[in-house]
Formats: structure tokens, sequence, C-alpha cells
């Protein structure tokens, strides 16, 4: 694998991975029991720390893509083993069929 695709790969993990660890340990000011500033949704997080999400989603990436590239590299599990369908029936041909 070239190394601008680990790259690419590696990104597509870590935006998922930032989706993933977003909501956690946010509190709104209902649960922190402050009030609102006005005109803030009732679900903006009270303190918003994105150096903590970066970090949170950089760390569950690497776990991620290293799963990745380590079954890439050894072929646990391969396209042969996802096709979990029956195999299609054959195809009859009605005029012969008969």
């Amino acid at each position: 694998m070239k190394l601008t695709s680990i790259l690419a790969i590696y990104f597509l993990f870590w935006v998922m991975s930032a989706f993933v660890v977003l909501p956690f340990g946010v509190r709104t000011n209902a649960e922190a029991g402050t009030d609102r500033v006005q005109g803030q949704a009732d679900s903006a997080p009270v303190d918003f720390r994105p150096m903590r999400i970066i970090i949170r989603a950089t760390l569950v990436s690497l776990v991620a893509f290293g799963l990745f590239y380590a079954n890439y590299q050894a072929g646990w599990v391969g396209i042969d083993d996802l096709n979990l369908l029956p195999d299609p029936p054959e195809y009859i041909d009605k005029q012969t069929a008969r």
C-alpha cells in the first residue's frame, strides 16, 4: 500500500472517530445547572474542549486503523469471508426446461 493511500485511509478513520467520540463527556447547561445564554441551543455544550476531542479521536483512530492495516497485511478477513448472501439460483431457460 502506498503512503498516500495509508494517509488518506487514516484521515477517513480519524474523521469517523471524531464524530464517534464527539458526544462523550459533553454536558449541557441543564445538566451543569447553569443559565443559558440568550439564543443558545438547549443542546449546546457548557464547556467545549476541542483539544480533548482531537486527542480522543486520534487515539481511537490509531487503534482502528492499526487493526485495519494489520488485517490488510495478514489477510485475516477477506472479501470472500464477507459474502453472507447465498449463491443466486441458476438461470433456467424456459424453452429448454420443458
